[in-house]
């Protein structure tokens, strides 16, 4: 495989993909064009709005994008693909699109057989098990939370830690993990924003951040960028 799992496409302060461009322009070398997935349709925005801010961003490393929704056929269009990109938004809107188009079982053949994959947040939640440690509010009901299944573990984007001068005391994004691991077994990855996981034959922590490891009645604790969680299942 060949594909990036991004916690976001945005760091504070930055236009679009910025912090990842340099990568990125690597990463899809020799590829005619980019498909572009955009379901998760951020701030409900259009498909068409959303596919020209990947377009403009891609632009900068002289990469064309092309929307999935200019094709027919979506299925078909994500099997002939070069490469694929699938942006950020609402997780549950996402995985619903991708199973009622029938592209999941496509998209998941496509990049485990080596298209260039790069997903962002929503994008990058699919790349785990299942889409259950999204952060996003379930707007819509997917007819599975099964998603493509390209790291052994969950993946859990935007990865907050508690801030100790807050004055909130509720709930934390590790709370809601370690709900999740009551009733479920795979690890969970905390990504934080500016970190991404680099997958080949291997499965890689990238970026200047930490990562945090869920797993079920353990201790979370942190990795540092360049571990090799491949193994972590």
């Amino acid at each position: 495989m060949k594909a990036i799992l991004a916690s976001t496409s945005t760091l504070h302060g930055q236009a679009y993909l910025e912090y990842i461009l340099p990568e990125l322009k690597t990463h899809f070398q020799n590829c005619d064009f980019v498909l572009f997935i955009p379901y998760a349709r951020p701030g409900g925005i259009t498909h068409e709005d959303y596919t020209e801010t990947a377009r403009q961003a891609f632009s900068k490393i002289d990469i064309q994008v092309k929307g999935l929704h200019e094709f027919d056929d979506h299925a078909e269009a994500v099997r002939e693909a070069p490469a694929i990109f699938t942006g950020g938004g609402n997780t549950f809107l996402l995985v619903s699109e991708l199973y009622r188009n029938k592209v999941m079982p496509v998209l998941q053949e496509s990049v485990r057989n080596g298209t260039p994959y790069l997903g962002t947040s929503a994008g990058s939640n699919i790349g785990g098990l299942s889409m259950q440690t999204t952060n996003d509010m379930p707007i819509i009901y997917p007819p599975s939370f099964k998603t493509l299944g390209l790291v052994p573990f969950n993946i859990n984007p935007h990865y907050l830690d508690p801030d100790p001068n807050s004055r909130h005391k509720g709930e934390t994004r590790e709370t809601r993990i370690k709900e999740f691991h009551t009733l479920n077994s795979q690890p969970v990855v905390g990504l934080r924003e500016g970190s991404w996981l680099e997958i080949t034959d291997r499965v890689m922590l990238k970026g200047k951040l930490d990562a945090r490891i869920f797993e079920k009645d353990q201790d979370a604790y942190e990795v540092q960028t360049g571990t090799d969680l491949t193994n972590l299942n």
